[in-house]
């Protein structure tokens, strides 16, 4: 089971404070330290994802992908082999609700995905890689090494 998986009733408006907070954070600090706070959250926040990874177990962070792009009624493909998991976002559901609320994309928003992402594999035998192809629209790949 999840650590932080959420039954109860799901509030997306924490997207538009985090897309603020982005923004606060690379203009006040700079891109670096955004960078360095999004892949200690990766690592550190998801824990459990991290530490079964290091474990080469890629269990709860396939449960997670699934999870939360499914709770959001996001568009994604996901699919899983022994040694390579492909996330293909399609419509990203954070976006979706930001542009509901006439909000701007930050500028960081995938590199959020992207360093999280690669917080999560810190120090495991797996990596990972965001390719962004249009707004909303990115394949999130976690490859396990040989």
């Amino acid at each position: 089971m999840l650590r932080y998986q959420e039954y109860n009733e799901l509030h997306l408006d924490f997207h538009g404070t985090t897309n603020t907070t982005l923004n606060y954070i690379a203009e006040k600090y700079g891109v670096d330290a955004l960078k360095m706070i999004l892949r200690k959250t990766g690592r550190d926040v998801y824990r459990s994802i991290h530490d079964k990874l290091a474990a080469g177990d890629a269990s709860e962070l396939i449960e997670h992908l699934n999870w939360f792009f499914y709770r959001e009624k996001g568009k994604y493909r996901l699919s899983v082999t022994e040694n390579e998991i492909i996330l293909e976002v399609l419509e990203c559901p954070a976006h979706r609700h930001l542009k509901k609320l006439g909000m701007e994309i930050s500028q960081y928003s995938c590199l959020q995905t992207a360093e999280i992402n690669a917080g999560m594999c810190e120090d495991t035998p797996w990596h990972s890689k965001v390719e962004v192809l249009g707004e909303g629209h990115c394949i999130q790949t976690f490859t396990k090494e040989a």
